[in-house]
């Protein structure tokens, strides 16, 4: 077994896109013709969306859809960095929204949250030291 997707559902799947890659540099690897389902070169692990209407004929009980005037969902999406004030605010520049601003952790990680354009909560991080 090998975790391959995290999917996203979204109102527009090419914002979303244009998004990440504007925001985060990340590079887009697929987008439909109908543009209801897109993914982003990140390396092993793919982080796809997909619209609110593929989802919906996904799950016939349908499901919780983000909304950037309630709290996030308890699900974050992380990226690590090592020049983090810049990327962090790089991000505010394109269209996040800080959610909780960048902290040192006792253990010495910085840390930091944001909401992405549709309301996801995304933490930009250091990486961990080990010794």
């Amino acid at each position: 077994m090998k975790y391959a997707y995290t999917i996203l559902y979204v109102e527009s799947v090419s914002e979303t896109i244009e998004f990440y890659e504007k925001a985060f540099g990340f590079n887009r690897k697929f987008l439909t013709p109908e543009s209801d389902y897109g993914e982003l070169i990140l390396g092993e692990t793919t982080i796809a969306f997909a619209s609110i209407e593929l989802g919906n004929s996904n799950f016939k009980s349908g499901f919780e859809k983000i909304s950037k005037s309630q709290k996030p969902f308890g699900v974050e999406l992380v990226f690590t960095t090592e020049n983090i004030e810049k990327d962090f605010q790089s991000a505010i520049n394109f269209g996040a929204t800080e959610f909780e601003p960048i902290i040192e952790k006792p253990w010495g990680q910085k840390v930091g949250y944001l909401r992405d354009n549709n309301g996801f909560l995304i933490e930009i991080c250091t990486p961990m030291k080990t010794e």
